[in-house]
């Protein structure tokens, strides 16, 4: 079948969720993917920072086929030893102490919600706790990560959420402090927020909230989903600033394309919140999703993947700035490491699909932000290509 067929049986069949762009990828290479037709694209959208370590990593690969031949699945009655290197590895990167694998980034934040109301209910024996979130926040999709989503768009047809959320704004403590009641059992934010616009968490911020936290025994939940493994130039990013959460959650790049994700304690909440029968799931830290995660952070060290954020990510965003200053049609720029927004004056849709038929590969951060979350193995000349890509399709307009 062509594109266009393949295109119109998948609009057949799927469920219509999503607003697809009219392409079929077939395979990667590296930091490029090429469509059934075999056009090439450069690839700065990673599978929505998945694909930290870009495509056809042979060592990944290998890792995933010799797991494959020995076992991919056996439940959580049993210990894998997959899943116990894995969590030894993660603990190590991360600091934290207790690990629980999910499926994926929304699973891992229901966890962190029972986990912190858990711990609230051992306190005092009452079950009618509050959680603080941020507005403009994206945790996921299910119920619970719905809930604490700061965004009404995404809640209103499936109302009712669970309840005791309240809204608070970001980089702004005193909104915070308003919002807290003596049944406030924790604060959620995401460290960078992603689909709200880019909005990195300020140093000050953090450090101040994580002192709130401390004078009230609340607990500090820090979404590093998106954020995370390595994005920002640190492993987590709450790491640039040393403000250690007692509950955080990952996923998306933790796996590199398998789907898993975790949510992570320290002792003291590991040892006050769930137990036997609290939570659990079926999938959940299976061999093959976590032969992942322990080559990911394998790769991750011996690649010296943080040292290329780091550098590759500070031309990045001098790049950024320069288009600001070249075209009126943005307006702003913010971010961090590989973690970028391009902010226009009015929606950025058709700039994104000319780049697609330019053979380059972006999404939006909301309607007027174009996001750059490309595989963290990029050069400064794929930095270089996409500029001369994104600014082609600007004047193309």
């Amino acid at each position: 079948m062509n594109m266009k067929e393949y295109i119109d049986e998948a609009e057949a069949a799927l469920l219509h969720t999503y607003n697809r762009y009219q392409v079929v990828l077939d395979q990667g290479e590296g930091v490029y993917l090429y469509d059934i037709e075999g056009k090439k694209y450069l690839d700065f959208v990673s599978g929505i920072a998945v694909f930290a370590l870009g495509y056809q990593n042979k060592e990944y690969n290998d890792a995933l086929k010799a797991q494959i031949d020995k076992v991919i699945h056996t439940s959580n009655y049993y210990y894998n030893v997959p899943a116990i290197e894995a969590a030894k590895k993660l603990k190590k990167v991360s600091g934290m102490d207790r690990v629980f694998f999910t499926n994926s980034g929304a699973e891992a934040i229901e966890g962190a919600i029972k986990a912190a109301r858990k711990y609230a209910y051992l306190k005092d024996g009452q079950t009618d706790h509050e959680i603080i979130a941020m507005e403009h926040s994206f945790h996921g999709r299910t119920m619970g990560a719905l809930s604490v989503t700061g965004n009404p768009k995404y809640r209103e047809a499936f109302q009712p959420m669970i309840g005791n959320i309240r809204f608070a704004q970001i980089n702004d403590l005193e909104s915070v402090k308003a919002q807290v009641t003596e049944k406030t059992c924790a604060i959620l934010l995401e460290t960078v927020q992603g689909e709200g616009g880019i909005y990195p968490a300020e140093e000050e911020f953090l450090k101040q909230v994580r002192a709130l936290c401390d004078e009230k025994d609340i607990l500090l939940i820090l979404d590093e989903i998106q954020c995370g493994m390595g994005r920002t130039g640190t492993m987590f990013a709450w790491q640039r600033f040393g403000v250690k959460p007692d509950i955080m959650t990952t996923a998306k790049a933790l796996g590199c394309g398998v789907p898993v994700g975790a949510f992570l304690m320290t002792e003291k909440v590991g040892q006050h919140s769930l137990t036997s029968g609290d939570h659990g799931t079926t999938y959940g830290g299976n061999p093959l999703a976590c032969a992942a995660v322990s080559k990911v952070l394998d790769l991750f060290e011996e690649n010296h993947i943080l040292e290329n954020v780091n550098s590759v990510g500070e031309y990045l965003s001098r790049k950024l700035d320069e288009l600001v200053e070249k075209y009126d049609v943005f307006t702003a720029h913010r971010g961090v490491g590989l973690m970028h927004g391009l902010v226009s004056g009015q929606p950025v849709g058709d700039i994104i699909n000319r780049a697609l038929n330019n053979g380059l590969i972006l999404i939006n951060a909301g309607p007027n932000i174009i996001r750059f979350v490309p595989p963290l193995i990029i050069s400064k000349e794929n930095v270089d290509d996409m500029i001369a890509i994104l600014e082609k399709s600007i004047a193309e307009e």
